[in-house]
């Protein structure tokens, strides 16, 4: 009997130490994402490309903020165990489908950062299956013992905590895509030096590749396989009977320094580059960020454009449109909507990064974002006057 209770004790001291780690993590990861469901969202969108179902763009946001609150309610569901049986199978079948995109990533080096923490901790493909494959070791030992995980509250209170728990998942990610992420990890986040973000130290270093020959004897016709270096040091080269097949293959070894803001490219209609002049002006200046105009709230953009002609006519604001949209379809739209802004374009994916938001607004001195704003809070034109261009 005592061996018994020992290993009984024992399983269940087991148990509640994976309840806690898979709990905890679920939550942090469900969280983290939905902090930025829309970043999320374009991440789903790069799996949707690999796998050749891009008909489920329209579905991303949606599936992000449900994953996310997914994530988060089955977390907290496992540490107060209410409904244990079922929330082991939602965590089996979640940590499968997670551990399958994440090895796929790795093995065919398509998607490059997974996005498990969003741009809050980037993890590498091979990081992200790693740490994939461990949470399904501790899932494993849920999902074994998932008849004896009881709830710590009465059955009643537990469900009105995870009534309270999917209410709020589900909140928060509705709440952070409609007033911009509460913490901003990204590059153009409020006090970030865009040109300083740019830069690339003198001693940076560079990336360091792998080259993979295929050779093949002219007289015997044996083939070999060797890297650079491997071709060097055994002097094979010097070998005329040995020839090179085809083009040598280049593999990554060790990613080399990259600065946080490496594709970011500004440029007129005429395609004149405008990225030096926009980034460094040493004014208050406003850069309207609406990657694509198709999509764009207009109302915001009527809104930003009566701020904007304030601005300008009072301060000699510059004020800026940048888009991803084709310049006859962007100069279209500023004239059907009267706008007084100047047009720029750049690629949607730096747009995407400086504001979550279609259209959101950045004010910029000497490079620096001094605020940004989604267009569901807007500021007033007195509120920037006091706050900014009469201090």
């Amino acid at each position: 009997m005592g061996k018994q209770h020992s290993k009984k004790t024992s399983t269940s001291v087991w148990v509640w130490i994976c309840r806690l780690l898979v709990g905890l993590l679920f939550i942090f990861s469900g969280l983290i994402k939905a902090n930025d469901p829309l970043g999320f969202s374009y991440k789903l969108q790069e799996y949707f490309e690999v796998f050749h179902i891009t008909f489920l763009n329209g579905l991303a946001l949606y599936m992000a903020v449900v994953l996310c609150a997914l994530e988060m309610i089955l977390g907290f569901a496992l540490l107060i165990g209410v409904r244990g049986k079922q929330v082991a199978w939602g965590l089996l079948l979640l940590i499968i489908f997670f551990g399958f995109l994440t090895f796929y990533s790795a093995f065919f080096k398509v998607v490059q950062t997974c996005g498990c923490f969003g741009d809050a901790i980037p993890l590498t493909p091979w990081e992200s299956f790693s740490k994939d494959m461990a949470l399904l070791l501790l899932v494993i030992g849920i999902f074994k013992h998932r008849a004896s995980i009881q709830p710590i509250f009465s059955p009643k209170n537990s469900d009105r905590l995870l009534i309270v728990a999917v209410i709020g998942a589900f909140a928060f990610g509705f709440y952070t895509y409609n007033f911009s992420p509460i913490m901003d990890f990204l590059a153009y986040k409020i006090g970030a030096n865009i040109p300083d973000e740019m830069k690339r130290p003198a001693n940076a270093q560079p990336d360091v590749y792998e080259q993979t020959y295929h050779l093949k004897n002219k007289k015997t016709g044996a083939t070999k396989v060797m890297n650079d270096k491997q071709y060097i040091s055994s002097n094979i080269w010097k070998d005329n009977n040995w020839q090179i097949e085809g083009q040598p293959e280049s593999r990554l070894v060790k990613q080399g320094f990259k600065p946080k803001i490496e594709d970011l490219s500004i440029y007129d209609s005429q395609h004149n580059d405008y990225t030096n002049e926009l980034i460094t002006n040493p004014y208050y200046n406003l850069v309207v960020v609406a990657w694509d105009l198709d999509h764009t709230n207009i109302d915001a953009i009527n809104q930003i454009n009566a701020l904007a002609l304030d601005l300008r006519e009072n301060f000699n604001t510059r004020v800026v449109l940048l888009t991803s949209s084709p310049a006859p379809m962007a100069e279209a739209f500023a004239k059907q909507h009267h706008l007084v802004f100047e047009l720029f374009y750049a690629d949607d994916v730096p747009l995407k990064e400086m504001v979550r938001a279609n259209p959101g607004v950045l004010l910029l001195k000497n490079g620096t974002v001094i605020n940004k704003w989604h267009y569901h809070r807007l500021p007033k034109y007195d509120e920037l006057v006091k706050d900014y261009f009469r201090k």
